[in-house]
């Protein structure tokens, strides 16, 4: 018999050890032929963090997925892992250091890579032991770090193969800086924030000459960034723009420093913004660097990596970017190039770590090519080969790989994968790593019995915030080497926001800890309360009181099942693959096997198109609704009655249900499943027969 209520601490824990120790997380440890295979990567979380709410809806989905699979007969196999995270972890390291009194740079680089190692030794495996009392049956024989042994020879390798192509190429480009991190930052790793600026309207002076312009001697440009002018080689207008057709061709003097420079027409000028008159920096501003190239004008440096000035008259020469700008601006008002200033909502680049204000700065650095990639990533998702779920995610792709620059992939930090080159110190972008793990997790570059039994996988579950930084980058990098797809769906699963609608932040006081809620209410109740409120495309805002309608449905469960086993002592029964619905049965009995049917067949639709919420939602109404409140009162009377067929119906629809339920509360199910009197039973759940 069983116990009276139902107690996960009791239960999680054990049923946790049972499954290692059956081995049936290793596909090869699985009984039976399994012809058919199914595999999924789980997204390496960083060996920085610990579980958050997206990481445990992230999981669950994918452990459904993988539960259904194996039950189904697949060969399943679910790879776990941790990525090394570069900045993420070096911050955390130096961190540690100060606390000490010690810098990075008076331990050396050696000394502070072991710190480093010990750090991740320490701490880079608790968020994987959290997604084992989340109950994921991850393959833990196959864990894998970016780090690792042969994890850095696929990168090696991978570097190597695009440099001796002449995709690799060292070059100096405008790059995103950050002077705290010390390293250079690729457009995606880059946020914005707003704030409150200026726009400051100067006065450029044009240079005296035979000219149709009667009305002025001058032409005004609008800037955020009055300091940046000292770098200025030109101004633009729009060629659309009729306000300023005769000054084009014209030589404005750059105020404060006298430069001769051009006024020229660009496409890319937006006539709203300000006068309509902009001035160009090109070694500042991506766009002007774009425009530069295209008039041929110089660069000039002006802002150095530790955000002071240079290559500027003496009076602002070493200063910082502010102090400079307050000067810059002084000096303007004082000679009469100050029209006027207005304010001015900004959007400012800032450091997505550290969240220092960015740079843009000239600088050498490794970039890989990235055109041709991109467009044979774009055919994949074209083509169908992959598919989005939902399907309107294909567009945040397509947008950036059919307008991306060249990636830079050199870090100036120490911690990750050094550039494999003669002399050079800088290492490799975290995600040039990430980019590989679909096949470098399964033995890449060797041709291993993995690689050839699991690639391409089946599903990636993942953000949306991530589509450009990984998934592209997956999809480019999956074809240039093994010139398959890394996997036929990517499902975008939705971002878990506050009960309010805003974002999940622990250091707003808005974030929840998962580990919180499984010590309340059990890992199972967790996982159903939050599959629950996965609805279609839409983003979730959390609710905890779905998370206790979760825990009152395992205890509905329990319930129901302990009413089962009372009805059948010292019995065992031969329960049927499928039980037929006969007119023998009485009309309760017929119509519990038919809504079961039902349940099945619509279950199966819900989890083939990734409508989880939807999955989780029948099956609570067929358990609760049409088992617990329709038939088990009705099995009452007909068991009272001797009916012969009471019993088997009771615990035939009972197993079926946990059965169907344990892809999504895989604790409580196994509990039970391994107390049912049945003649025929598997070792574990896990591998009883899914039905269809």
């Amino acid at each position: 018999m069983i116990e009276k209520v139902y107690d996960p601490k009791k239960v999680e824990d054990k049923i946790y050890q049972f499954w290692l120790k059956t081995g049936f997380f290793n596909p090869d440890k699985l009984p039976g032929k399994r012809k058919k295979k199914f595999s999924i990567v789980l997204p390496p979380p960083n060996i920085t963090g610990s579980l958050h709410m997206g990481h445990a809806l992230n999981a669950t989905i994918q452990d459904i997925l993988i539960r259904q699979k194996r039950m189904q007969g697949f060969k399943t196999l679910w790879i776990p892992g941790t990525d090394h995270a570069g900045i993420a972890t070096q911050v955390k390291v130096e961190k540690e250091l100060k606390k000490e009194g010690k810098t990075r740079i008076e331990l050396g680089r050696e000394k502070f890579l072991e710190r480093v190692w010990d750090w991740v030794k320490k701490y880079g495996g608790i968020i994987l032991e959290q997604f084992k009392k989340l109950g994921c049956s991850l393959d833990w024989s196959r864990n894998r770090f970016t780090m690792d042994e042969k994890y850095c020879e696929a990168v090696n390798y991978a570097f190597w193969h695009y440099y001796k192509k002449g995709l690799i190429y060292k070059g100096k480009r405008l790059i995103n800086w950050c002077k705290r991190c010390e390293s250079s930052l690729s457009d995606l790793e880059v946020e914005y924030k707003k704030e409150k600026g200026n726009l400051w309207y100067i006065k450029y002076p044009i240079k005296s000459q035979k000219s149709k312009i009667k009305s002025q001697n001058y032409i005004v440009v609008a800037t955020t960034r009055p300091e940046t002018m000292l770098g200025d080689t030109a101004v633009a207008v729009n060629p659309k723009d009729k306000r300023y057709k005769d000054f084009v061709g014209k030589i404005a003097i750059l105020p404060l420093v006298n430069r001769e420079i051009p006024i020229i027409a660009d496409q890319r000028v937006d006539i709203e913004f300000g006068t309509g008159a902009v001035k160009v920096t090109p070694a500042h501003d991506f766009l002007d660097y774009e425009i530069s190239l295209r008039h041929k004008l110089p660069q000039i440096q002006v802002i150095d990596e530790e955000g002071k000035m240079i290559n500027v008259p003496k009076e602002f020469e070493g200063l910082d970017v502010f102090e400079a700008r307050r000067k810059v601006v002084e000096r303007l008002e004082k000679e009469g190039f100050l029209v006027k200033v207005e304010p001015y909502e900004l959007s400012l680049p800032i450091c997505y770590r550290c969240e220092e204000i960015l740079e843009v700065l000239p600088s050498e650095q490794w970039f890989l090519k990235i055109g041709r990639l991109a467009k044979e990533a774009i055919k994949a998702v074209k083509s169908g080969k992959v598919k989005f779920v939902p399907k309107r995610f294909e567009k945040i792709y397509f947008d950036w790989l059919g307008s991306t620059r060249d990636w830079c992939i050199s870090r100036q930090i120490w911690w990750g994968h050094k550039i494999p080159l003669k002399g050079e110190e800088a290492v490799l972008d975290t995600w040039f790593s990430s980019a590989l793990w679909p096949f470098a997790t399964l033995g890449w570059p060797k041709k291993t019995k993995d690689l050839k039994n699991f690639y391409p996988t089946d599903v990636l579950v993942t953000g949306r915030d991530i589509i450009n930084l990984w998934v592209a980058r997956m999809v480019f990098s999956s074809i240039e080497f093994l010139k398959k797809e890394p996997f036929k769906y990517v499902f975008i699963n939705p971002t878990v926001l506050t009960k309010e609608g805003k974002r999940m932040s622990k250091s707003l006081g808005t974030g929840i800890d998962p580990m919180d809620l499984i010590e309340k209410y059990g890992a199972d109740a967790t996982r159903f309360g939050l599959i629950w409120q996965v609805k279609a495309g839409q983003d979730l805002r959390f609710d905890e009181s779905v998370i206790q309608m979760g825990k009152k449905f395992c205890n509905k469960i329990w319930n129901a099942t302990r009413y089962t086993l009372i009805q059948i002592p010292n019995s065992k029964f031969q329960i049927p693959k499928e039980m037929r619905i006969s007119r023998k049965l009485t009309k309760a009995q017929r119509e519990i096997l038919k809504a079961l049917k039902k349940t099945i067949k619509t279950v199966n639709k819900n989890l083939k198109d990734f409508e989880f919420g939807k999955g989780a939602e029948n099956l609570y109404h067929f358990f609760w609704h049409q088992f617990c409140d329709k038939y088990i009162e009705e099995s009452k009377k007909e068991i009272k009655e001797g009916n012969p067929f009471a019993k088997k119906v009771l615990l035939y629809v009972l197993l079926k249900s946990l059965i169907l339920l344990h892809p999504f509360i895989p604790f409580i199910t196994e509990e039970i499943y391994q107390k049912l009197p049945l003649k025929n039973k598997k070792t574990s759940i896990m591998i009883e027969t899914w039905p269809t």
